[in-house]
Formats: C-alpha cells, structure tokens, sequence
C-alpha cells in the first residue's frame, strides 16, 4: 500500500481547503438578473427573439384551474409554465409531493440546473421550449437562432449543470433577458436588483407519458408526478397547482401560462 507523507498530507488539506474557499466564494458571486415578468405577450416576444417562432404556438394565460378557464384554451398544450409564491407553507408541501415521487428521470426529458439568481424565467421558458413534442421544436426552432444553437451544444444527454455552466457564461442570453425585464410591454416596473424576490416559475410537461415538473433549483433534478397525455397536460398540471394553493389559502399570487396553439 503506498504511503503518503506529511508534506503530501498538508498538501492535500491546502487543496481541500482551496477548493472550499472557491466553492464558498462562486456560492457568493452568484449571479443576479432582473426577475421577468409572468406576462404572456413579454414571454412571446422573448422566445421568438430566442429563436422560436410563435406563429403556430404561444404562450397564453390560463385564468383559472376550474374547467371552465381549461376549456378556453386550444388543444393540445404542448407546456405549461407556473409562478407562486415561494411561501413556508407552500415549499414543506412541494418538498412533501416530491419526496412520494418515483424519480427514477427520462434521458429524453431536457432539464438545466438554475445557479443564477432570478433567472427562473428563462429556465422555464428553456425547459417548456425544450421539451414540446419534436415535430413542434423541428417546425418552430429556427436555424440560425440563438436557441437552435444553444440546445445543438446542451443536448438532453448533457449533465443539468453542463447547461446551467454554459448558460451562466453566455452573454447572449443575459442581453435577452435583461432586455425582456426592461421591455415596455412589461405591465409593473421591475424594481431594484437586490430587491428580495418570493415568486418563482417552474414548467410542466408532458414527456413519453409522464408529468414532469422541473425546477432548476431542486435537487432532485425532473420531478415525476405520474402519467398523463398531451391532452391532459393542463388539467393534470392544474391538478398538482391547486395542492400548492390548498398549502397556504391565504395565497392569491398564482399565474398559469399553457404554452399552446395559437387562435387565429
């Protein structure tokens, strides 16, 4: 057995201790965006300057989880994008859900880790763009675009911090984003940079027959929730969101956007 010896100890604990200290420092340097807005007509104008053209699909607001508001929404959605509240109540019954889940994954489920601050947005909008049924990426997803690159270079097989590295390092998408935070069509002002945010987004979607739920924050990475169709995506995703409302009644701040055909 080979021996190490006490100069090669010390060196070893010096390098432990080095790559705590830069761990610890990159956990402080965290990046920071402008959070976006759970708008509609800012995410479509986003995602088409991303690269994907809406004139088939959009994001479109779902006012309600009874089915009179699910019947107004064309069919079949292809995602669905929430925003809540980030309350006590509501994290220990998300943490609950997970927990009794079976998250074995699905390596055809695209699912990115979120290490920057605020940017739950466009991690949403990146896991329901990524992960909408093929013929609808192939027709939509221009050539050319930032997009089309960034998912050729962050294939599903790649490691969720793979992307969130390379998403973190492109200056690209950081101009997209904090142009989409200071568009005029934004409906409220978007505050000051170290303001504390409690509302966070996460996607729903529909993968080889399962509900996935992915947040770049969680550590279990794809959270599946059992199955359901094309179809049922939506009413099964606002099946799992009224759990989370029931969690804190007193909680009004929910807004449901389906990523579905457009209405001529």
């Amino acid at each position: 057995v080979a021996s190490i010896s006490s100069r090669d100890q010390f060196a070893i604990i010096k390098n432990q201790q080095r790559g705590t200290k830069m761990a610890d420092q990159n956990r402080a340097e965290e990046k920071r965006w402008f959070p976006l807005e759970s708008n509609p007509a800012l995410l479509n104008q986003y995602v088409s300057k991303l690269g994907f053209d809406t004139h088939s699909h959009e994001f479109t607001d779902v006012f309600s989880t009874e089915p009179w508001a699910l019947d107004m929404v064309p069919q079949p959605v292809s995602a669905v994008v929430v925003l809540f509240p980030m309350t006590e109540k509501i994290s220990r019954k998300r943490r609950q859900m997970h927990s009794d889940m079976d998250n074995t994954g699905d390596n055809d489920v695209w699912y990115i880790n979120q290490r920057i601050r605020n940017a739950c947005g466009t991690i949403a909008v990146l896991h329901a763009l990524a992960n909408v049924p093929k013929f609808i990426r192939e027709s939509s997803i221009r050539p050319s675009s930032w997009l089309h690159s960034f998912l050729q270079n962050c294939p599903a097989s790649s490691s969720p911090t793979d992307k969130a590295i390379a998403l973190e390092s492109d200056p690209t998408i950081e101009t997209f984003h904090e142009n989409a935070t200071n568009d005029a069509i934004n409906q409220t002002p978007r505050g000051n940079m170290g303001d504390d945010i409690d509302m966070h987004f996460v996607s729903f979607v529909h993968v080889n027959g399962k509900l996935y739920e992915l947040d770049g924050r969680v550590d279990q990475g794809p959270i599946c929730h059992g199955s359901t169709t094309q179809q049922n995506l939506l009413s099964d995703t606002c099946g799992i969101v009224k759990k989370f409302m029931e969690a804190d009644p007193s909680e009004v701040r929910f807004t449901i956007m389906a990523f579905a055909p457009k209405q001529v």
